[in-house]
């Protein structure tokens, strides 16, 4: 009878031991084999954030990140609502416009698809971009640019239409009074540009794109206008956008001090995302930041500390919220700040 019972309870205590190891497994399954991040073409700035991330992620965690290029972070919003992609980067002006809809516009227009289920996983760095022009071009300023040949349109790249209504709107210019040149994408643009058919395109600074121009047919940034009147035409003109200065060197094609414009880059997902997908990817880029600046300049400003702000425009996603509290960096103003971002798409 006692040696039945000891036997007993070896078994009892042998599923004890093994309750852990099962939960283990169970937590293992739940994890995705890969999670998708959706991007602009190869040779963006996007494109790169989005390798670099992809990268710390595959070499941290027990799923593969694979980055999916689109012709612009436009065309895969509906995909980021529906949950079919994990994780986006995509910036603060688009997630304004495309989270609220159809009632709220910039420039007259919002042709973003509406997507309330955007949910943001960590506000990065500041995303600069600038005027491009042929480097033996006359122009000086975007106040040379009246009359001359502006990409414009970017219907598979909606973001940067609005890159070049800031950019114009800094100059005390509109679409009327420059010759737009229609292209489809932020790339086109430049072909246009090194082909000669526009005489002005806009890019991110330290795009793979510009320095292949470069080398194409020499390239070089153009300023918009940093004056105080400059940087409030262009803040009134895209909520999001601000003036900045960059000195001559500090990036390709910026052949002298050069005034640019800057906004927020996000990492975004979806609220239906796994909380275990977000807080491991969270903690893996918390983690590993310092691997990222070798990947590419427009890491060195993608800091622990921007991870979380009062203006962004989109809701952070719960486990996101509690990630940060977790770590110190989230307030009871983040609470009201949330609060009223989430109450935009009851």
């Amino acid at each position: 009878m006692k040696l039945r019972r000891n036997l007993q309870w070896l078994v009892i205590a042998g599923c004890l031991v093994g309750v852990p190891f099962l939960l283990a497994s169970a937590q293992a399954q739940q994890m995705p084999k890969s999670v998708t991040i959706g991007s602009n073409p190869p040779g963006t700035v996007f494109y790169a954030v989005g390798s670099g991330i992809s990268k710390v992620l595959s070499e941290s965690l027990p799923f593969q990140a694979v980055v999916q290029p689109y012709s612009g972070s436009s065309t895969f919003l509906p995909l980021l609502n529906s949950g079919e992609i994990d994780f986006g980067i995509n910036n603060a002006v688009d997630m304004g416009l495309t989270y609220r809809g159809p009632n709220f516009n910039i420039g007259g227009r919002n042709p973003f698809p509406h997507t309330p289920n955007a949910r943001l996983a960590m506000r990065g760095a500041p995303l600069i971009i600038s005027l491009l022009v042929k480097k033996d071009s006359p122009f000086k300023s975007i106040h040379d640019v009246k009359g001359k040949r502006v990409t414009g349109e970017y219907p598979a790249h909606l973001a940067v239409w609005y890159n070049m209504y800031g950019a114009l709107a800094a100059g005390g210019l509109t679409w009327s009074d420059v010759k737009v040149i229609p292209v489809p994408a932020v790339n086109d643009g430049v072909d246009a540009l090194v082909q000669g058919r526009a005489e002005v395109t806009i890019m991110a600074v330290n795009a793979a794109k510009v320095r292949e121009a470069d080398a194409a047919v020499g390239v070089r940034h153009l300023s918009t206008d940093c004056s105080s009147e400059g940087d409030a035409r262009v803040r009134k003109a895209v909520p999001g956008y601000y003036a900045r200065l960059m000195k001559a060197g500090t990036a390709a094609a910026m052949v002298e001090d050069t005034c640019t414009i800057a906004y927020d880059i996000y990492l975004t997902t979806h609220k239906a995302a796994q909380d275990q997908v977000i807080t491991s990817t969270l903690k893996a880029i918390w983690d590993n930041v310092g691997k990222l600046l070798p990947i590419h300049p427009i890491f060195k400003e993608w800091t622990r500390e921007r991870a979380v702000d009062l203006d962004v425009v989109i809701p952070y996603h719960p486990a996101a919220v509690q990630f940060y509290k977790e770590r110190g960096l989230w307030s009871a103003k983040m609470d009201e700040a949330q609060r009223k971002l989430l109450a935009l798409n009851p």
